[in-house]
């Protein structure tokens, strides 16, 4: 009963530390009650765990009441973080951890390796894409998911992990010592020279950490050198990461002075301006943003500030609106609470932050539910350069353009797979790795063959796939495009998927038909009011 009274006392001061003064500012009676509602939670605690049908221990139901009252704020971005959960999130705020530096998934259910990340271990020890680890540590990984095989290849630098390794093409199996590393996964996914000498780096999918300027900067730079004139950065997925991220990269393009984003809150040093200290690096180079319902957090900072100064155009559709400053504090040696202490706001002034539905305690996933406000309901503010642009939670883009959709057949098609997409996906993966093993693709600008989709369906309806021959039909272009992907993956790589991927992606070829034709940032945005 002690300890029990003694953690109880610890809650009381964790409750006092969070409110941040809220029991002076309200006075001793307020806060006396408080100290009765601790006590009362202490009796109740007493009886939950020496008389509830089921053996608890105590300290497991402290966690539960903190993670209890911190869902009940309705703030999906507040959470208590273990030790787990902060290795994690310094993951995606710094871009580095311990492994061995590759990217894997589950194709027919065997551990492959998508892509070995340059210069890692991994890489060194000669894995390439497509092998298929099929034991760690002589632990066969059969019907393992992603996460397991994470965790296990995962650990502190110095340590050893022992791969097998089946690789389409050799008969034998292949075993690998490897010593894992610090690695460092970058935040630039692709990057290229697009035609008309427009500059196409991708940010999409991944995430802002301490070292994206770096990244972005050096993969501008190297593009400048083979002849871009302007910049097409791609956002889209983007979830964010961290401010000052955020921040660096709206510097490289803003002049010194120029606002970047400003945080609000009511904790001491919580409301501050970011401005751009830097000279910009290319301040005649047209850019473009391209942005989505997943560019979120700092991506919107980035977003927001360049459609702000007009120093970029955005096109796509309206971004996720997650704009809250989250702070970290570190309560002992493993654990840590990740609280929301601020709101974004763009230099228009505009919150980033898209309002959050009431009610139950929302899941991420669920807070970007709600459409916008139509533009003419929602608060109009002004650019620097006198253009119109709404708040409502989200960045709006100058020009919308609608993201590529399915058609009636291949809506049809999907509907028909149903529950087996999974198999479908698999059926995609072993017949590229079989084209890579017999060596029957030579070309990065291969054609996929009437033959090819007729080898695809044969796999499909031996895996037991019910598939008429109309609905396999109407998704020709669908299939065709998803295996050439698979195909340019696992036969030469990622740099060869992504180029595919890029010149079938329509907002990707609208965003650089209108940077082909502007030669300044103004005729850029000039060009989109036009509607050319």
């Amino acid at each position: 009963m002690r300890q029990r009274r003694f953690l109880v006392t610890v809650l009381v001061g964790l409750v006092a530390f969070l409110s941040g003064g809220w029991l002076v500012q309200r006075g001793v009676q307020r806060g006396a009650n408080v100290y009765q509602k601790a006590r009362l939670f202490d009796d109740v605690l007493t009886y939950v765990a020496e008389y509830y049908v089921d053996t608890l221990n105590a300290a497991d139901l402290y966690d539960l009441a903190i993670d209890g009252f911190l869902k009940e704020l309705n703030d999906p971005y507040t959470s208590f973080l273990r030790e787990e959960d902060y290795r994690d999130l310094e993951l995606s705020t710094t871009g580095n951890y311990g492994g061995v530096g590759m990217q894997i998934d589950v194709r027919d259910g065997w551990i492959t390796v998508i892509a070995p990340i340059l210069g890692t271990p991994a890489d060194e020890a000669g894995l390439t894409t497509g092998d298929r680890i099929v034991e760690i540590d002589g632990e066969s990984t059969r019907g393992w998911n992603n996460d397991m095989a994470v965790k296990r290849l995962r650990g502190q630098p110095g340590t050893k992990v022992r791969l097998t390794v089946v690789r389409p093409g050799v008969p034998d199996s292949l075993h690998f010592d490897i010593t894992r590393a610090r690695i460092h996964v970058r935040s630039v996914q692709y990057s290229a020279l697009l035609a008309g000498n427009v500059a196409y780096v991708s940010l999409a999918n991944s995430s802002i950490s301490e070292s994206t300027a770096e990244e972005l900067a050096e993969e501008i730079t190297r593009l400048r050198e083979q002849g871009a004139k302007s910049l097409l950065l791609d956002l889209r997925g983007n979830p964010g990461g961290v401010l000052d991220g955020g921040v660096a990269v709206s510097d490289l393009f803003l002049d010194p002075g120029l606002e970047i984003v400003e945080t609000r809150g009511r904790a001491p040093g919580a409301t501050q301006t970011y401005r751009a200290r830097r000279p910009q690096r290319w301040p005649d180079m047209p850019i473009a943003l391209l942005v989505d319902g997943g560019t979120a957090s700092a991506a919107e900072i980035i977003a927001g500030a360049l459609q702000d100064h007009d120093r970029a155009l955005v096109l796509g559709s309206t971004t996720f609106g997650k704009g809250l400053v989250q702070t970290l504090y570190q309560l002992n040696r493993t654990e840590y609470l990740k609280l929301t202490t601020g709101r974004w706001y763009t230099p228009s002034g505009r919150s980033i932050q898209r309002p959050l539905r009431r009610g139950p305690a929302l899941e991420v996933s669920e807070v970007a539910i709600a459409e916008p406000q139509a533009p003419d309901s929602a608060e109009r503010f002004r650019t620097s350069g006198g253009r119109i642009v709404y708040g409502g939670g989200g960045i709006r883009p100058d020009l919308p353009l609608a993201p590529d959709t399915l058609t009636d057949p291949e809506k049809e098609f999907a509907r028909v797979l149903g529950g087996k997409i999974p198999v479908y996906r698999d059926v995609l993966t072993s017949y590229a790795l079989d084209l890579k093993g017999s060596n029957a693709i030579t070309r990065p600008d291969f054609e996929v063959t009437p033959a090819m989709r007729a080898e695809l369906l044969r796999r499909l309806r031996a895996r037991g796939v019910e598939m008429p021959d109309a609905v396999w039909e109407g998704a020709r272009e669908l299939v065709e495009q998803q295996f050439s992907y698979e195909v340019a993956r696992y036969v030469f790589g990622r740099p060869a998927e992504f180029e595919r991927r890029t010149a079938d992606d329509p907002q990707i070829q609208k965003a650089a038909s209108l940077l082909r034709q502007a030669r300044t940032p103004k005729e850029l945005i000039a060009l989109a009011q036009t509607g050319n």
